[in-house]
């Protein structure tokens, strides 16, 4: 079992910054991939933003260049850096960590509102 708790989401002006944080406790070493996925109102979750064991990265191209995933040196926490917010980005965001073969773990998600 793993569990992930996501922390550091608020409320911020449009052109602004967020870092998000997901801590990983339980059976952290089967994880392989994290990611963070965001759920706008009224939209289904999309991907955000993905970080493998190896730390090779991808992001959503409305991700691209304005945030950045990365890992804590614990290797249990997953950051996820916002930065030139948009109001296009609010939503929950939420963590999810991949385990072989096949399942997934979610957070409770961290609500993110970016005011225009």
């Amino acid at each position: 079992q793993v569990q992930l708790v996501e922390s550091g989401g608020g409320l911020v002006q449009a052109g602004g910054s967020l870092r998000l944080s997901c801590l990983a406790s339980g059976s952290i070493l089967s994880i392989n991939d994290i990611a963070w996925y965001r759920q706008a109102p009224g939209k289904q979750r999309e991907l955000v933003a993905h970080i493998t064991d190896d730390d090779s990265t991808n992001y959503a191209d409305s991700a691209k260049g304005r945030f950045t995933i990365s890992r804590g040196s614990a290797k249990n926490t997953v950051y996820l850096q916002m930065n030139s917010l948009k109001s296009e980005d609010t939503g929950v965001y939420y963590c999810n960590a991949a385990v072989p073969p096949g399942i997934d773990f979610w957070g409770k998600g961290t609500l993110v509102t970016v005011s225009s």
